[in-house]
């Protein structure tokens, strides 16, 4: 039986504290995985460090937000021939070890995309009041968009055949990719479930998420999403 060519992107935007565990854990998880850290033209060594723990490492030449790292990311899995991707985020928060579970789960479902979900479990992730509050609201909009409820649709930890990959790899938004994944998979007629997974609190670093990127995202995600309403 041919072993499926795994490619494990992580998107990493002055992540230097954090990359080398996360491209480690990675290796460690699923050793004959294609490890690409794709670097979002980071202010500090993130590129280096995580060239030096033993990932391929795609830089981009500007900063272009977490949408368009993905797209580059997807685009140069696809075109590697790989036959499932998962993407994990480079500040160390989510499980390596689950990626094998992902991918288990891709194969056997013959699902095109996988949500690991931090609130699916007994014992979930708990996220701050503010933010599980748009979590919920999107959760509660996007569910007639998406035909089922999706629990955490925000997820960083998400894997995909190469039929779903070539999908995002052309048609991944660039503003709110996570929930527009979703919604773009959907659209074109793709299957997704959710499974558990393990998630951390940040060690190093900062989130990019400031108070003012949540309120400019959550109303980019209720544009969105609005809008695909007025498509159907």
């Amino acid at each position: 039986m041919k072993y499926p060519k795994l490619a494990v992107i992580v998107p990493a935007w002055n992540e230097e504290g954090a990359v080398a565990a996360v491209v480690r854990a990675v290796r460690n998880a699923v050793p004959l995985a294609t490890v690409l850290v794709i670097d979002d033209h980071s202010q500090d060594a993130t590129a280096d460090i995580a060239e030096q723990a033993g990932a391929t490492v795609l830089r981009m030449p500007v900063h272009t937000g977490l949408g368009g790292c993905l797209r580059a990311g997807y685009r140069a899995a696809l075109d590697s021939g790989c036959d499932y991707l998962v993407r994990v985020d480079g500040d160390g928060q989510h499980e390596a070890a689950d990626i094998p579970v992902m991918l288990a789960a891709l194969t056997a479902s013959r699902c095109d995309a996988v949500i690991g979900s931090r609130f699916v479990a007994p014992n979930g992730w708990r996220s701050p009041l503010a933010r599980s509050l748009g979590i919920a609201l999107f959760r509660g909009l996007l569910a007639p968009a998406l035909g089922k409820t999706i629990h955490d649709p925000t997820s960083g930890f998400v894997g995909f055949n190469r039929r779903a990959l070539a999908v995002l790899a052309d048609a991944m938004p660039s503003v709110y990719p996570e929930i527009g994944a979703l919604i773009t998979l959907r659209r074109h007629h793709l299957s997704f479930q959710e499974i558990p997974c393990r998630m951390y609190p940040r060690r190093t670093g900062r989130s990019s998420f400031t108070a003012r990127r949540s309120f400019h995202y959550t109303i980019s995600v209720l544009t969105g999403i609005l809008l695909n309403a007025i498509r159907e």
